[in-house]
């Protein structure tokens, strides 16, 4: 009979909830969106705060959904019994596969909701995009060939993350929208204007970097325990010494793209402060460089994001502020 009948099964407290779907972490998840509102305004002086809070719900729901799923699809997937009962979540802590897979479900049926309301507000377009980043948020780790397991996972967690989250808070804000696919009796227009898209991914490319920087870094730390899981990720085909050498170019690469969002005038000077913030990422890109640890320097890599794209965010808000109280200060 199965654990279930017998009730070996742990319950889900909030503890093991907040450790289950990474609480911490869900600070990244937030900033895209946080910025990509403030910019609607910044750049097109629109807000809608009924659009705005229906992402808000989606893009929270996602993300959880995502941790979560990824947890029980790697207990699943593991090759490795002692990876599987003690340092996967769900076998170390005795958790139902089953019952955290239906609350993930709960999580995305909320997101797919979300999203269908606002394509009902916005537009058609809305639907290709969202259904885009769900395609990716199941089937990072689920299928025959999950996407976590082949070596472009840095870079589709980077876009969809960090680019699709922005772009769409953009994008519900603002009319018209920088996609607009409309429907004429059986013949369908899809039209889009590029440079404002180019525009939205040259602002949304220091978290684009910074979020798979972060993905880089687990699996780096990770390179041992997913070759005995047959996980073959970046670190992997370019080997260890090879990944370490790229890896402090990563963060150095987002603070050149923030200069440059600068220097285009696409966002205002007060937004350079944040090279202030340098010299530490500096020194957690060096304590990575030292130790490649899960429980010691991994968390240095989700720090560099926090420091940079957060500064980033409470300046741009700073700058709106500034700019409410004494117009054409910027």
């Amino acid at each position: 009979m199965s654990k279930e009948v017998h009730g070996a099964y742990r319950p889900l407290t909030w503890p093991l909830f907040f450790e289950l779907i990474r609480l911490p972490a869900k600070l990244c998840s937030f900033l895209p969106y946080l910025f990509g509102v403030l910019y609607a305004w910044w750049g097109f002086h629109q807000f809608n705060w009924v659009n705005s809070l229906v992402y808000f719900v989606g893009q929270m729901s996602i993300a959880l959904f995502v941790t979560g799923f990824n947890n029980v699809q790697d207990f699943y997937k593991a090759k490795d019994e002692h990876y599987r009962q003690t340092q996967n979540i769900i076998g170390r802590e005795h958790l139902s596969p089953r019952r955290v897979l239906a609350l993930m479900g709960l999580f995305l049926t909320i997101a797919v909701a979300a999203g269908l309301i606002l394509v009902w507000r916005t537009n058609l377009s809305l639907l290709l995009i969202g259904g885009l980043g769900i395609f990716v948020a199941i089937f990072y780790t689920f299928g025959p060939v999950p996407l976590s397991r082949i070596p472009s996972g840095e870079v589709l967690s980077g876009t969809v993350e960090g680019f699709g989250a922005v772009f769409i808070a953009v994008f519900v804000n603002i009319v018209p929208q920088p996609i607009v696919l409309t429907l004429t009796g059986n013949r369908f227009v899809l039209s889009g204007n590029v440079p404002l898209v180019l525009e939205l991914f040259f602002l949304a490319l220091p978290i684009v970097i910074l979020d798979g920087t972060i993905m880089f870094a687990d699996n780096i730390c990770d390179l041992a325990q997913d070759q005995r899981n047959q996980r073959f990720t970046l670190p992997y085909y370019l080997g260890k010494a090879r990944a370490l050498k790229i890896y402090p170019w990563l963060p150095a690469a987002a603070y050149l793209a923030i200069v440059l969002a600068v220097g285009l005038r696409l966002l205002p000077w007060p937004i350079l402060l944040v090279v202030f913030m340098w010299p530490r990422v500096r020194q957690n890109i060096n304590a990575f460089l030292a130790v490649q640890d899960k429980g010691k320097t991994f968390n240095t890599a989700v720090a560099n994001l926090l420091l940079t794209f957060g500064s980033e965010t409470v300046l741009l808000l700073i700058c709106i502020a500034v700019d409410l109280a004494v117009p054409g200060f910027f």
